[in-house]
């Protein structure tokens, strides 16, 4: 009999976890707080790891039409813009690991995911629906939202982010997230309104004391995503994850930097920014799921973006639930789920680590810097390829 799945949560991970669900067989039902489904942010890099995921749910073509495909990955200092490394994507990512590197505008990865999971008769969204309780019981899982409404399932699944309600559900759910000291910066700028030396189909990062920064396309290319991450006090509101800020800000955080860097900085009409947490990198499977609840995404494991990998770690543990429960029913519920939670958490904690560790490389100073830039330089290749991440 297919199982009735809950999800809460309707961003990536939720739309993912809602459609291998459904490929497995089940009935979904998503609850989204949110008045209507949709994403704030701006751009999403997905190594081939994410890719082949989004391929074997049928959504290759659509992630294609949609996203723009970068040819190379430079790696520049951010005092003078002298070149460290440089990694080719374009073709010799599917050459090498059989499925492309693609950067993409967030909501519009989220539209794909929407369509389709509107597409499908097995799953249901709910949108409006805070849930301000949840129960459990040896053979069902219900949840309750602030506006009275209720549903009953055979699992939960928890994809509502950073701040998730379904965590504390966990026997391990650990302490709160903690503040990094670390803000990032957003923008987009048309391609089309910028002077054609600075429009590109490369992802271009440079690296500081205490920041770095990535420029992108988004969007087929008509877009160019401008990020920048510093070590700077966080502003606003800690859960707000578009807070409205100004140039003058970024500029006072990140203090001088070289012209090519500046003049993307300059040319972003409209800056937002979001105060980065973490959490320490997940110790065993407990984290992920416990009896019939499990979490994906950033409910389990958020992690700094200094591995590209937030997204793509959401659609990994969406495909990866999927098959837990492949022709899984009632009965042998918990244990797939435990099954898909041991199959997850050192990856994904090998990623949070990574992750922490970038931050401290990518922002260096002193002789650590001076060490970074020479092997940059002399083993740029091989220290920017990923084959452990992006081959699994």
């Amino acid at each position: 009999m297919p199982l009735q799945v809950l999800v809460a949560g309707g961003g990536i991970g939720g739309l993912a976890s809602a459609l291998a669900l459904a490929q497995a067989g089940h009935r979904v039902e998503v609850v989204e707080q949110s008045a209507e489904f949709g994403e704030i942010g701006a751009g999403v890099q997905l190594g081939p790891n994410a890719t082949r995921r989004l391929q074997s749910l049928g959504l290759g073509e659509a992630l294609d039409a949609v996203a723009a495909h970068p040819d190379t990955l430079h790696v520049r200092s951010a005092s003078d813009d002298g070149a460290l490394a440089q990694l080719a994507l374009g073709s010799a990512m599917q050459r090498r690991y059989g499925a492309p590197y693609r950067c993409v505008h967030r909501a519009d990865l989220h539209a794909l995911l929407l369509t389709a999971a509107r597409g499908r008769a097995q799953i249901t969204l709910h949108s409006a629906a805070r849930i301000v309780q949840i129960e459990a019981s040896d053979d069902a899982v219900a949840m309750g939202t602030a506006d009275a409404r209720a549903w009953e399932g055979d699992a939960l699944v928890g994809a509502d982010g950073l701040w998730s309600v379904v965590r504390p559900r966990l026997e391990d759910a650990g302490a709160a997230p903690r503040p990094t000291g670390h803000t990032a910066w957003r923008g987009l700028v048309a391609q089309a309104a910028l002077p054609s030396a600075l429009r590109s189909n490369d992802v271009r990062v440079w690296l500081g004391h205490r920041l770095h920064a990535l420029v992108y396309p988004v969007r087929r290319g008509e877009l160019l995503n401008v990020v920048v991450l510093a070590e700077a006090a966080p502003a606003g509101d800690a859960r707000d994850w578009n807070q409205a800020t100004s140039l003058d800000a970024l500029q006072r955080a990140t203090g001088a930097c070289c012209t090519a860097l500046q003049d993307y900085l300059v040319a972003v009409p409209a800056w937002r920014a979001w105060t980065l947490h973490d959490r320490a990198p997940l110790s065993d499977a407990a984290q992920m799921a416990h009896e019939r609840i499990a979490l994906v995404g950033d409910a389990a494991h958020p992690m700094l973006p200094y591995l590209a990998q937030g997204a793509g770690m959401a659609i990994e543990d969406a495909v990866a639930l999927g098959d837990a429960l492949h022709a899984v029913d009632n009965r042998a519920l918990p244990d797939a789920l435990r099954h898909y939670a041991e199959a997850r958490w050192r990856r994904n904690a090998q990623v949070q680590a990574k992750a922490r560790r970038n931050a401290t490389i990518f922002h260096a100073a002193g002789p650590l810097r001076v060490a970074r830039d020479l092997a940059m330089r002399t083993l740029g290749t091989r220290l920017l390829d990923q084959p452990w991440l992006y081959g699994a």
